[in-house]
């Protein structure tokens, strides 16, 4: 296929100026925010059919993963039944079907189900169809759920009559997926989104039959570096509004059963104080990091809030420990922490302050808490997930210490996980720091030193990159891959000074951690030097595009998902979604040291004229997270410049946004064709020079 010739991006000179220094942007004309622009349009269906055609002899291979994956899915399926009120709720998976089917049954008559919602039904006529949210009413008779049509995480609030299965004619457009329900059974708060840069910021009163245009705005935040989204307390006691930012947070309560009163502000912002709230019996328990790096627990009354004289600590800071969650019960405090890299659960008897510690077996795993609406109960539902084991719920009972395994993902196909080893090391970044990698592979198919490697990681916010279950991923592991996770600067897994050290201008020790963690691969015989693979998306996508620059050399092909690559363009325009709530992630280009320390990184500005490796690059049109001309600009600057034959492909999903194709089975088209990309370049020592 050397006879295909990429698509060439039309240059515009356009000269961007900031601090006194010019930056020229000759692709920023692919930035259409209507998304008919018929230069753009054709400039991405010439993409499209070039990435088509280079892939085009992997078709029956990426026909064959798609259906490997697929098939490992259980065509029925069903989640496991949560108690809340008079009834048990559960989502099932029909044969067939792209999409959940959300069910209920009455905890007195299980056997009597009735369907709530069927999705699949619901998307009928939509290319992309995901319910964002769902919430019942406290007397259990309506509906209230929202729904996205376009992948722009714009969602429409609707309501249904359970007991007539009727849609009643409220509707709610344009709005964020919270929904918060009062007491009354009639009232329901949720927020409207800034139509330009799609921002959460103004929270609404609705009564159910009343047109929109009279609910009564409650509360609208005037700062854009906080996002706004609004639930109801487990206790059902209170209406949250809660407020954050990158590292800030500020809640206000409005009582449930006073739906129409005016919220009353939990603790007023502080910089660099976040916390959250667990309400029960009165209290008020508090996750807060004030004058707790890792964060602690405090409580205080409900009628003595508004500040911290009168909080009390519970779980004091630990150095050692980053406290991840908390649930709160009756009788018993549960508490997630993660320590060395790995949650334990923690479960407190309040009465005597006895505690008992849910430990697991695997090197490399991660382990939540499920759906735990009843206070009132000894049982604690938690799930637990590795490298090799599925993922699965079990129910923990607090008093005896027994723990019950109530359901394991069913992964079809002959999987048996003890053909495959998962492991833990650490390996010593350039700075000196110790940094954990999750490891696994096929036994038998694992030779020293000879294996190819697929390497992923993500790296910002303060996400951790929990090595989980993923079935998909045995098709890799099948095929002699060895799978690896780098527990990169800039997640939270060893603490909260982990996430510090891996943002503003610390960041660039989350590139230097994937770099060096690739190489430690390599140098330990994980890894065939030849057969190196790097995959991120998003943040790690931006990680995808700095290695491509700064380390070329080691990677025989990256695959960058909706990546953030035009660092700089992006951070100077707060018209763009998400820009103004993450200057205190990646820092504010306004200001001239972190302009400098951003533009030194940033992938699209500082594309060379060097070689390359293999490339594939997705994004979606509507992606309102990373906009599509991020990466379509990057790629066409990146074709123009790079002194390589190597592959640069870019697949645009011209009918989705962030998270790709919303079907259980059709996201998997995506995969098999990264797989595939993979696949083909596996093997031999040097680098192919297309097809």
């Amino acid at each position: 296929m050397s006879d295909l010739v990429p698509p060439v991006a039309q240059q515009h000179e356009k000269i961007l100026s900031i601090h006194g220094q010019d930056r020229m942007d000759e692709y920023y004309w692919i930035r259409d925010d209507t998304r008919k622009d018929p230069d753009v349009l054709k400039l991405l269906a010439a993409e499209n059919a070039y990435t088509k055609a280079v892939m085009a002899h992997s078709e029956q291979l990426q026909d064959d993963l798609f259906n490997e994956i697929s098939n490992r899915l259980a065509a029925d399926d069903r989640t496991v039944p949560v108690l809340t009120g008079n009834y048990l709720y559960f989502r099932e998976y029909h044969e067939g079907g792209e999409y959940p089917v959300y069910v209920r049954a009455r905890a007195d008559s299980p056997d009597d189900e009735e369907v709530m919602l069927d999705a699949n039904r619901l998307s009928e006529g939509h290319e992309f169809y995901q319910i964002g949210n769902w919430s019942v009413s406290p007397g259990e008779g309506l509906l209230a759920y929202a729904e996205d049509t376009l992948s722009r995480r714009k969602y429409t609030i609707r309501f249904k009559d359970l007991g007539t299965g009727d849609r009643l004619e409220d509707e709610i457009q344009n709005v964020a997926s919270s929904i918060a329900w009062a007491a009354d059974d009639r009232t329901v708060f949720y927020v409207d989104k800034d139509p330009v840069t799609l921002l959460p910021y103004r929270v609404y009163r609705h009564k159910i039959g009343v047109p929109r245009s009279e609910d009564i705005l409650v509360y609208e935040e005037m700062d854009d570096a906080f996002s706004t989204s609004v639930y109801t307390t487990r206790s059902r006691k209170y209406i949250v509004i809660s407020l954050g930012s990158t590292d800030s947070s500020e809640i206000r309560l409005i009582n449930a059963d006073e739906p129409d009163s005016s919220p009353t502000v939990f603790l007023a912002r502080e910089d660099d104080h976040e916390y959250w709230l667990r309400h029960i019996d009165g209290m008020f328990y508090i996750r807060t990091n004030w004058l707790a790096e890792n964060f602690r627990l405090m409580k205080v009354e409900e009628d003595n809030i508004g500040d911290k004289s009168g909080w009390r600590e519970v779980i004091p800071h630990r150095q050692d420990v980053l406290l991840q969650d908390v649930e709160i019960f009756n009788h018993h405090l549960v508490v997630v922490e993660q320590i060395n890299g790995l949650p334990q659960l923690r479960i407190i008897t309040l009465d005597d302050g006895q505690d008992r510690i849910i430990s697991f077996p695997d090197p490399a795993y991660t382990a939540w808490l499920h759906s735990n609406p009843e206070v009132d109960t000894h049982l604690l539902r938690y799930v637990y997930s590795s490298l090799t084991t599925p993922e699965s719920v079990f129910e923990f009972n607090m008093e005896s210490g027994e723990s019950e395994l109530l359901k394991e993902e069913r992964v079809l196909g002959g999987f048996d996980r003890t053909r495959y080893t998962s492991e833990r090391r650490m390996f010593t970044a350039r700075d000196g720091t110790s940094v954990p990698v999750s490891i696994v592979y096929r036994t038998d198919l694992f030779k020293k030193g000879k294996n190819p490697v697929y390497i992923y990681a993500y790296g910002s916010y303060g996400f951790s990159m929990n090595p989980s279950f993923l079935s998909k991923r045995l098709s890799l592991l099948d095929r002699g891959f060895v799978y690896a996770i780098v527990h990169v600067r800039g997640g939270e897994e060893l603490g909260r000074h982990w996430y510090d050290d891996g943002k503003l201008l610390n960041k660039k020790n989350t590139f230097y951690d994937f770099i060096d963690g690739s190489k430690f691969l390599v140098e330990e015989g994980y890894a065939d030097a030849c057969n190196v693979f790097a995959a991120g998306a998003s943040a790690g996508g931006l990680l995808m595009g700095v290695i491509a620059n700064e380390a070329p050399e080691l990677y025989k092909g990256i695959i960058a998902d909706v990546p953030f690559v035009d660092v700089i363009t992006t951070m100077l325009d707060e018209s763009i979604p998400l820009t103004t709530g993450e200057f205190k992630e990646w820092g504010d280009p306004k200001i001239k040291q972190y302009y400098d320390y951003m533009l030194s990184y940033s992938p699209y500005d500082q594309v060379k004229a060097q070689n390359y490796p293999n490339m594939l690059v997705t994004t979606g049109l509507y992606d309102s997270q990373v906009q599509y001309f991020e990466p379509v600009k990057w790629v066409s600057r990146l074709r123009r410049v790079k002194q390589d034959d190597n592959l640069l492909l870019i697949d645009i999903d011209m009918d989705t946004g962030h998270g790709g194709a919303s079907g259980r089975y059709e996201r998997h088209r995506m995969d098999a064709l990264e797989y595939a990309f993979i696949l083909e370049l596996s093997g031999g020592c040097e680098f192919r020079s297309g097809y």
